[in-house]
C-alpha cells in the first residue's frame, strides 16, 4: 500500500524496484531446499554471527520505532498489539489491518520456540516490521514465493552486515519450515549465518517475461 511504500523510501530503503515486480518473485525449489538444509545443519548459535545479529537487532528496533511513531513526528503511526494466537489466516487479513494503521503480532513468548540471541520483545518487534515492510509492502503471502518476495523487499532496509542475520531469520527459517517440515511448524530458532550466497538479493529468481527486478546488490 502506498503509505507503507512511501514510508520505506523515506526511511532510507535502497529499493529501486517497482511494486509490480514483487509479484514476479519466485523461490526455486532447488534453492529453497539447499537453504533449508544449510539452516538445519547449522548449530543453534555461532559466536561469529553475533556482530551481524547485534546490527540486526539495533536496526530492527529503529525500524519498529519508525513503524509505531506518531505520523506528525514522521512515523507511520501503526498501532501494534501482541497477541497469544496466530492472528491472521492469510495476508489479505493482515493487509486490511495495516491499511487501518493497526497490526496484531503473534507473541514470541507464546510460540514455545525461544530465540538464542533476541529477547521475546525484540523478536516481536521483528515480526511486526517484517509483516509490514516485507509482506504488506509487497502484498505477498506466506507461501514460499511470498516469503521470498517479503525477504527481498525487507532486506533493502538493512545494512549489509544485518542482512546476513535477516537471511537466517527469514529465508532460512521459512525454507526449513516449507521444504523440510511440510509448512506445518517452524524449526528451532538459531543465531547463525548461512552461506553468503543465501543473503544476496542477486540469487533471487524472477519471472522475466514481463520486466526485470531492480533491487540493488548488497553494498
Amino acid at each position: 500500500m502506498a503509505y507503507v511504500r512511501h514510508g520505506t523510501a523515506r526511511y532510507g530503503s535502497t529499493d529501486i524496484t517497482t511494486p509490480q515486480a514483487y509479484a514476479r518473485v519466485r523461490l526455486d525449489p532447488v534453492v529453497g531446499a539447499a537453504i533449508a538444509d544449510a539452516y538445519l545443519a547449522a548449530p543453534i548459535r555461532d559466536e561469529r554471527a553475533y556482530p551481524a545479529y547485534a546490527a540486526f537487532c539495533r536496526e530492527t528496533v529503529r525500524q519498529y520505532h519508525f513503524l509505531v511513531g506518531r505520523v506528525e513526528f514522521g512515523g507511520l503511526g501503526i498501532e501494534v498489539r501482541v497477541v497469544d494466537i496466530d492472528p491472521y489466516p492469510d495476508v489479505a487479513s493482515m493487509v486490511d489491518d495495516v491499511r487501518r494503521r493497526r497490526l496484531k503480532v503473534w507473541a514470541s513468548a507464546a510460540s514455545g520456540n525461544p530465540h538464542p540471541f533476541l529477547g521475546d520483545g525484540e523478536n516481536d518487534m521483528f515480526r511486526a516490521v517484517h509483516d509490514v515492510f516485507g509482506h504488506a509492502a509487497t502484498g505477498r503471502g506466506f507461501d514460499r514465493h511470498g516469503e521470498e518476495a517479503a525477504w527481498l523487499k525487507h532486506s533493502t532496509m538493512y545494512s549489509p552486515l544485518a542482512r546476513r542475520a535477516l537471511a537466517t531469520e527469514t529465508r532460512g527459517q521459512n525454507c526449513a519450515r516449507i521444504f523440510r517440515f511440510g509448512g506445518d511448524r517452524f524449526p528451532e530458532q538459531k543465531a547463525v549465518l548461512l552461506p553468503r550466497l543465501f543473503s544476496d538479493p542477486r540469487s533471487v529468481s524472477v519471472r522475466r517475461a514481463d520486466a526485470e527486478l531492480g533491487v540493488r546488490a548488497p553494498r
